[in-house]
């Protein structure tokens, strides 16, 4: 018996010819070269993810995303795309929806902020929003059975939707970039974990490669990750974090923790604190979650210092400051939180003129 659907074919090849088109018209990310003294004999380089259409990492994984739900034939002419996600991942996806005529809707907190809700709405999609956080997993799954749709589900599937052997995967990206530089195999990688995708593919590249690049993966305080890694226990819950794109409240099931060699648990005020501090030097925007992953990557730099070791290290340039205008960049709203970022300022400006890091007593 055949069930060969001419049509539905022709629109799936024009769909993946869309999607693939959209990698194809953007050039890749740029590796910007981060100011160290060069008599340190290290390299930091910052992966500028920030430069995608939709403005941050998340668009990479977006586009696995429908690119693994396209060829698995989970999503056909007309679907409804269901994602948890009140974040970048949604702008993302909404924009991805938008491409292929489909309706997208993004299940959030009702306590998301309205620029949020504005970036997803801006790319087209709709946003439902419910009263407690902790069920927007069910209620994405119960919209997607109502509609006939497709919940994209990115914390199952983020780790698998990319292909982690190459493919232009960020992991790839990053040493055909560095093949001309001076320590051209990075000692170490730094990135966060939010839904654990982009550690995975990082991990598992370099393995592939056989690379001796470590992985290093940085946390934000209240979230699961760290102490699900330090303990190894997946069952490990937090309270979600203040870092947004980065942090659950839960060991997220893409996140693969035998691929990981370092974690760093990182706090809210030094994560703000570095992505100002970046924004002030470079001329480079940055969101929390570069700031987060900045100051893991300046760790391990004063680790490698301190062994008298030399090499490169690599980190990501998330998304850009400007989205956080009213959050990381007012001082009003840190104010509000309780949150000190002078001295961890200080404590980064004190690291690169005199090479010595100490790290503030967070409270």
């Amino acid at each position: 018996m055949a069930r060969r659907d001419a049509a539905a074919r022709a629109w799936l090849n024009e769909a993946i010819r869309k999607v693939e088109a959209d990698a194809n018209r953007s050039a890749d990310t740029h590796l910007h070269v981060f100011p160290l003294p060069p008599e340190w004999g290290i390299d930091l380089y910052l992966k500028d993810e920030s430069v995608h259409p939709t403005g941050s990492l998340k668009h990479r994984l977006a586009r696995s995303l429908f690119l693994y739900a396209l060829c698995n034939g989970w999503i056909g002419e007309g679907a409804t795309i269901i994602e948890a996600s009140s974040g970048s991942t949604a702008v993302s996806e909404a924009y991805f929806a938008r491409l292929l005529g489909l309706e997208f809707v993004a299940v959030m907190p009702r306590s998301t902020s309205p620029e949020k809700i504005a970036l997803i709405e801006f790319q087209g999609g709709r946003c439902h929003l419910v009263a407690d956080p902790s069920t927007i997993y069910e209620e994405s799954r119960r919209l997607a059975a109502e509609t006939g749709g497709h919940y994209l589900d990115q914390f199952t599937y983020a780790e698998r939707a990319t292909d982690w052997r190459g493919n232009n995967n960020i992991a790839e990206s990053i040493f055909s970039q560095l093949a001309h530089e001076r320590h051209p195999v990075p000692a170490w990688v730094v990135v966060g974990a939010g839904t654990g995708g982009t550690s995975a593919t990082i991990g598992r590249y370099v393995r592939y490669r056989r690379c001796d690049t470590q992985l290093c993966v940085v946390d934000p305080e209240n979230s699961a990750f760290f102490r699900g890694w330090s303990e190894d226990d997946p069952a490990a819950t937090g309270s979600g974090s203040r870092i947004e794109g980065i942090g659950r409240p839960r060991v997220e099931p893409s996140f693969l923790p035998s691929v990981v060699d370092c974690m760093i648990a990182v706090p809210d005020a030094a994560s703000i604190a570095a992505a100002r501090w970046c924004s002030s030097l470079t001329g480079l925007s940055a969101g929390g979650s570069t700031g987060t992953a900045l100051w893991g990557a300046l760790h391990q730099i004063a680790g490698m210092r301190s062994r008298g070791e030399t090499g490169s290290v690599v980190t990501l340039l998330c998304d850009g400051g400007e989205r956080y205008a009213d959050t990381y960049y007012d001082d009003a709203w840190l104010a509000g939180q309780g949150i000190d970022i002078t001295p961890y300022l200080s404590a980064l400006d004190t690291f690169v003129s005199t090479g010595h890091w100490s790290e503030p007593l967070s409270g």
